[in-house]
């Protein structure tokens, strides 16, 4: 893989993962510095939540110092958040369908007001 610009940080950026998991999880703690986690798929795949204390055990036994973790698409629903959030979860990232800027304002400013609420 090649980027430019070449990153003005040195060494680099941090470099998060993502992925299903366990592979993501794998390769994050063998190359990366975080985990990016997607917060639930269809199918089999189980909430992230469950998964963070294993991925936790992954990254100790591979001897290496706990990995940042932020995860993608959570709910938006205040139990799910703080049950991130006592897990150790550092950010969340909410997504959105690309959408003209009088259908998505609304939805950010919702998204907003809702961390707000919990952050207070």
């Amino acid at each position: 893989m090649m980027a430019w610009p070449k990153p003005f940080r040195k060494p680099h950026p941090p470099i998060y993962v993502g992925g299903a998991f366990p592979y993501s999880a794998r390769r994050a703690i063998r190359y990366g510095d975080g985990w990016l986690p997607q917060a639930a798929r269809r199918g089999a795949y189980r909430q992230v939540a469950e998964m963070i204390p294993e991925f936790r055990r992954m990254t100790e036994e591979a001897g290496r110092d706990p990995l940042a973790i932020t995860v993608w698409h959570p709910r938006r629903d205040a139990a799910t958040i703080e049950r991130y959030r006592a897990l150790g979860v550092e950010r969340m990232v909410f997504a959105f369908d690309s959408e003209p800027a009088d259908a998505i304002l609304p939805k950010l400013d919702a998204v907003a007001e809702f961390m707000h609420g919990l952050n207070g």
